[in-house]
């Protein structure tokens, strides 16, 4: 494909509008008048293409008493149906892919090849909701006492709500909606406003799928929606991905209404780098892990922990080096291996740090600002930056940046290593770099983070375990999709009975045993 022009004519029939509105009971649902709207813009040129509806509170009421409507017969739906279901839908997703990929380039910026890769790994959640009638599988004693059998079963909770972030927008929501809907809930999604067609896009496959009517919704707009949202009364769970201030105000705002709550926050991803480690492993790993999607991902590495002088010495050339040859350009470009920045303000805020950054006294080793790509002159990019000597008292060492920016720290042993990732406020992920499985055990072991990778610089586990961080990186009792997605979607229910014939005469007024 090779356009940028996110109003796709695609094999769906779904054309994507001037304006995005909104997708309540199984169809596009247009904004009401004088409803306000945010613009959306193609991050590789800086032009604006469209704008998106912000909801008010009345909007998200009626979006959610249609999912409402529709949720009983959903939930009442033989768990095998629903999964025939997402099998259907996983068909459109291989079918129409490519499409749904050229929109996330179009509203996010991130190059073709890279949005493909989003798509293959939402679809893999989709795989593992396919087997749902299994996952949903109770457990039974038969005599528990005399006369007595006993057994457990899995219930869906209702209505639940997803609140996604704008780097992934398709892969978040389904982190979250395939296995929502397949232990029989239906889902309303909140997208980010910044690029809100590809939810647009998926609710038109799952309707293609045979989804009924109401059971998948979308609703666009900003904090207004997503107050709405975490007070209104049928919502029964939400599901956040985002930064850690807006984790902690949504696990905090929708517990205080009593609501079930997974809120994933921010990261600050420290890859590990030992003296015995591959260098050339090493810099592969983080070149990609650092740079790609131009940082923009929440398991993005940010700091390069390098033990040893000489390591970080060898490090920290082979890096320059590498940097300096990454090819930015327009995400639908085939020789692009990075592009812009999602919004102009998302840009002012990266190239931001990186002056507070040289300001603090860290080595400025490859400066990316200034950046001009030909024929995208107003395009939101930023060259790769390179940062030595950055210590954990700095500003870009403790916040996360969320851009195309690599710190190095050096020290001088393992245990300081160690130490460094253990004493972050985030605890998302991490990894260590080396051929010895003595220090990679103590590692995986004794460090404090969500998710770790051994000589792999991305640790996002497979659709089949679930994903989710420690400390400030998240915030409530559940990680997302595998295991334990469906306990989240689910309630537990215990179930003993009795039948007449085994009921002895009078009251009882102690304790049940089974004597």
């Amino acid at each position: 494909m090779g356009t940028t022009d996110p109003q796709i004519a695609s094999g769906t029939g779904l054309q994507l509008a001037a304006v995005v509105g909104h997708w309540v009971d199984g169809a596009p649902s247009a904004p009401a008048a004088g409803s306000r709207h945010a613009d959306v813009y193609n991050p590789a040129t800086g032009e604006r293409v469209r704008t998106v509806a912000l909801a008010d509170v009345a909007t998200v009421d009626a979006a959610v008493r249609s999912a409402a409507r529709a949720a009983p017969a959903w939930a009442a739906t033989p768990p095998l149906r629903r999964a025939r279901v997402m099998f259907k839908f996983k068909e459109l997703l291989e079918r129409h892919g490519d499409e749904l990929a050229a929109i996330i380039v179009a509203e996010h910026g991130k190059v073709f090849s890279d949005a493909q890769g989003e798509v293959t790994r939402g679809m893999e959640v989709v795989e593992f909701a396919c087997g749902i009638p299994s996952l949903l599988k109770g457990e039974y004693t038969e005599q528990v006492g005399t006369g007595i059998d006993a057994w457990s079963v899995r219930q869906p909770l209702g209505v639940v709500a997803g609140i996604t972030p704008f780097n992934f927008p398709a892969m978040v929501p389904m982190w979250m909606f395939p296995v929502a809907l397949a232990c029989g809930n239906a889902f309303v999604l909140k997208p980010s406003e910044r690029d809100p067609s590809a939810a647009l896009f998926i609710a038109k496959l799952l309707k293609d799928a045979g989804l009924p009517d109401g059971v998948f919704t979308v609703v666009n707009g900003d904090k207004e929606a997503v107050d709405a949202l975490l007070a209104h009364p049928s919502i029964a769970a939400v599901s956040f991905v985002g930064s850690t201030p807006i984790a902690k105000y949504i696990h905090e705002t929708a517990s205080r209404h009593g609501k079930r709550v997974q809120a994933l926050g921010g990261a600050k991803n420290h890859l590990v780098v030992m003296p015995d480690a591959d260098m050339d492993q090493a810099v592969d790993a983080l070149i990609g892990a650092a740079y790609g999607s131009a940082g923009e991902r929440c398991m993005a590495v940010s700091v390069a922990v390098a033990v040893g002088e000489d390591t970080a010495d060898r490090l920290v050339a082979h890096l320059a080096e590498r940097v300096r040859k990454i090819k930015v350009a327009d995400g639908m470009d085939k020789t692009a291996e990075m592009g812009p920045l999602v919004t102009k303000q998302h840009f002012e805020k990266v190239t931001g740090y990186v002056d507070t950054g040289v300001a603090e006294g860290a080595t400025l080793v490859v400066d990316g600002r200034g950046l001009k790509v030909p024929g995208r002159e107003n395009g939101f990019f930023l060259g790769g930056c390179l940062f030595d000597g950055v210590q954990p008292s700095m500003k870009i060492y403790q916040e996360e940046i969320f851009g195309p920016v690599l710190g190095v720290s050096r020290v001088k042993s393992f245990e300081e290593a160690l130490a460094m990732v253990n004493g972050h406020e985030f605890g998302n992920g991490c990894c260590i770099f080396t051929r010895d499985g003595d220090a990679a055990r103590e590692f995986a072991n004794r460090v404090q983070i969500g998710m770790v990778g051994i000589n792999v610089p991305i640790p996002v586990p497979m659709a089949f375990h679930s994903f989710g961080g420690w400390k400030n990186s998240l915030f409530g009792d559940h990680h997302m999709h595998g295991p334990e997605g469906v306990r989240f979607y689910t309630r537990y229910k215990a179930v003993t009975q009795r039948w007449p014939a085994g009921i002895r005469a009078g009251a009882e007024f102690v304790m049940p045993t089974m004597k």
